[in-house]
């Protein structure tokens, strides 16, 4: 595959950035996006130029470091991680643009590298349990409905990648919030902070300047764990019985 790619390009916070074309010939289409962006750099290295810069980890789905706007979607055209996205997506001879998430929550720090350390805030506001439960009990001690559990473990596949916040036109993070509370809301561990750890998130998501939600849906569609939207309506109904102290 022969591809043309324009990547955002930014030496750092307070630089003005700019979209720089880039030929990348024989790419396999069996190759991950990043390794085709390691090969690019690879290139760019041998010629001594710059590489791009772009975060990645664990490059299997699991840490959600890996997040780019690629064409205008949330990490690409299919539903995964970037990471995971292979290049078989991707026709030969396309022209392919790459940027970093844009929100003002998510300052960008080089190129394709932003500042994801709003959500860190925003679970060191609430997305704990700190109440002292002793010694761990047996796993059979605490009855814990299926469907409580099940829906539990769901809101818990959240990354934290911020796809939901490039998503979204109000550069939301309700989605990710919401799959927060939801984890914690339904075991009976995360009940006595309930109502003070909404609150406190909330307030720190409206401090890091993160928008609103206004139910469009952008960020369950480009969720690469398939968080769906009613965990934003569990954290709006938490929302209300904290601020009327029926939580």
């Amino acid at each position: 595959m022969n591809l043309t790619l324009k990547i955002w390009r930014q030496d750092g916070p307070t630089a003005r950035g700019e979209l720089v074309t880039y030929q990348v010939p024989d790419i396999s289409p069996d190759m991950s996006f990043l390794e085709m962006l390691d090969v690019l750099n690879e290139r760019l290295n041998a010629e001594g130029k710059e590489p791009v810069a772009f975060d990645s980890d664990c490059r299997e789905g699991i840490c959600g470091m890996c997040g780019l706007m690629i064409s205008g979607d949330a990490h690409g055209p299919e539903k995964t991680t970037t990471c995971q996205l292979h290049m078989r997506s991707f026709k030969d001879g396309e022209t392919i643009t790459i940027e970093p998430w844009r929100a003002d929550a998510f300052p960008v720090l080089r190129d394709l590298v932003v500042d994801r350390s709003a959500f860190d805030r925003i679970i060191q506001a609430g997305g704990f349990i700190s109440a002292n439960t002793g010694a761990a009990p047996k796993a059979e001690a605490i009855l814990v409905p299926k469907e409580n559990a099940d829906r539990a473990f769901m809101a818990a596949e959240c990354i934290g990648c911020g796809a939901c916040v490039a998503a979204c036109p109000n550069a939301s993070g309700m989605l990710f919030m919401g799959a927060k509370v939801t984890h914690l809301g339904e075991l009976p561990q995360g009940q006595p902070e309930r109502a003070q750890r909404v609150a406190a998130m909330v307030a720190t998501h409206d401090a890091e300047g993160f928008g609103g939600c206004t139910n469009i849906g952008e960020c369950s569609h480009a969720c690469p764990k398939g968080i769906p939207l009613d965990v934003i309506s569990q954290l709006n109904a938490d929302m209300r019985k904290a601020k009327s102290g029926r939580l």
